[in-house]
């Protein structure tokens, strides 16, 4: 008899053993997912604002004239669009950096990373500017018409300011996420937005400004971004991470630059990459209706992405954080946390673009023949919106853990030597059109996920919080010794 009740007994132990690991492991889960939404619930409102400023003077200007609208869209999608990817991914180097530096104790060094970050990107800003200047020939250069050309040449040498805005404000950015500072990136977001819809009606419409009112305010709006996060900053010392301007920030410049150009190329590389499908679309037969579907296509896509922003923004927080902090199990749960959340929110958007499908194309058109397309597109797009959900997510990982230069290399086998020549051959040399274009790069994105899985998978996260400590070591010069 004794032996069934032990039996009884350790049966017993072994349930309540399991129901308390299940307590503390649906605990765990709980605390990072409200951590992943304290953090990326501001910054994806912070993107969409931001995405919202070209987007809304897109608007005002429509109502000027079909040539006002094609001058902003194209400096919006194209000049300024190159200006955005470069300078974004040589300011996402301060992700690794401050993340790291923080999650370590070492405030005093985001303030110098901030600042070196200013000199590198102030550098590429003046590299960029003949862009802007020689704009109007290198649209021609491209087949853009003349009459095109010559009134967006003219708006981005109007839109300099913007390029000078940006390289201030993607470190700041980074400087204020390493910290957490969501909240106050998403105040100063949102009230520069509704500034900026007042003004540019007021000099667009109002005062009949037409293009130079769009200029300026667009221009004016970026910088008021910029100036109410230096605020902050300056004011309330964002808690010891600013310490006032320093030649620290001259030292160590090499490995900034190293890491920039590398966060530079990853990103860009994944910024341009869909961007490609629709100039490519425009050289099929027959290009009009397959165009503006594709425009639809991406319009959804855009707005989708900028939930992944917020996602990629939270886990490279998260990652470079504990990392720093010497926590690499942590690290870990934080990123099986955000990628079970990001999928399960890709999921519920691709459902919705599938149910949707014959009614979301009635929004962007009234043409028959273009709801048509954008309905039959309608799969592709849905399986972008599904990978758009781990993808940014895994990119954030690499950028937290400061893989750049790895991930840049996946990016160019898997984006630009099989996934565009697999669109270029399904979509010309087999004739499936649009559909084949789009397939084919989708395939480049699968390619790359799987890739990004594995090295996730497989990667030695001790090891990565003590390349972390080594890294502010190297780089933090005498501040680290603070």
């Amino acid at each position: 008899m004794e032996a069934p009740l032990l039996h009884s007994s350790n049966g017993y132990e072994e349930e309540v053993y399991e129901e308390e690991v299940e307590k503390r492991l649906g605990k765990r889960v709980m605390e990072e997912s409200k951590r992943l939404w304290m953090l990326s619930g501001p910054a994806i409102f912070t993107a969409i604002c931001q995405y919202s400023l070209g987007a809304l003077t897109q608007t005002f200007t429509g109502q000027v004239s079909a040539l006002a609208l094609a001058a902003v869209s194209v400096e919006n999608s194209v000049i300024a669009g190159l200006a955005f990817g470069v300078m974004l991914g040589m300011g996402s180097a301060l992700e690794t950096l401050c993340g790291q530096a923080y999650g370590a104790g070492k405030i005093t060094m985001l303030g110098i990373y901030m600042q070196r970050s200013w000199v590198i990107l102030f550098v590429t800003s003046l590299i960029l500017v003949p862009v802007y200047v020689f704009s109007s020939s290198i649209l021609k250069l491209f087949g853009q018409t003349d009459e095109i050309a010559e009134i967006t040449g003219k708006f981005a040498i109007w839109m300099l300011p913007q390029l000078f805005a940006y390289a201030l404000n993607f470190p700041i950015q980074k400087f204020l996420q390493a910290q957490g500072k969501f909240f106050v990136m998403a105040f100063v977001a949102g009230v520069v937005l509704v500034i900026h819809v007042v003004l540019s009606w007021l000099l667009i419409l109002k005062l009949g400004w037409g293009l130079v009112g769009a200029a300026v305010s667009l221009n004016l709006s970026w910088w008021l971004v910029v100036i109410g996060q230096l605020a902050y900053i300056f004011i309330w010392k964002s808690d010891g991470a600013w310490t006032g301007f320093s030649f620290q920030a001259f030292k160590d410049l090499f490995g900034f630059v190293k890491l920039s150009l590398a966060s530079a190329v990853m990103l860009c590389l994944e910024f341009w990459y869909l961007m490609v499908v629709i100039v490519i679309t425009g050289h099929l037969k027959n290009p009009l209706i397959a165009v503006d579907a594709i425009s639809v296509c991406m319009n959804i896509n855009g707005w989708d992405i900028m939930i992944a922003i917020g996602f990629n923004a939270a886990i490279s927080v998260r990652v470079s954080n504990e990392l720093g902090a010497g926590k690499p199990q942590a690290a870990k749960f934080a990123v099986l946390v955000v990628s079970a959340t990001s999928i399960a929110i890709g999921l519920v958007c691709m459902a919705l673009v599938l149910g949707t499908r014959d009614y979301f194309p009635y929004l962007f058109t009234n043409s028959a023949e273009v709801r048509k397309e954008v309905t039959k597109l309608a799969l592709l797009l849905a399986t972008t919106v599904l990978l758009n959900s781990l993808q940014p997510v895994l990119s954030g990982v690499a950028i937290g853990a400061g893989w750049q230069a790895l991930v840049a290399y996946i990016n160019i086998g898997c984006y630009y030597i099989v996934g565009l020549p697999a669109g270029l051959l399904l979509g010309f040399k087999f004739d499936f059109g649009v559909e084949g274009v789009w397939g084919g790069m989708i395939g480049g994105i699968v390619l790359q996920t799987i890739v990004l899985v594995i090295v996730t998978s497989c990667t030695n996260w001790n090891r990565e919080a003590s390349e972390a400590g080594n890294r502010i070591r190297r780089w933090g010069g005498s501040v680290a010794e603070d």
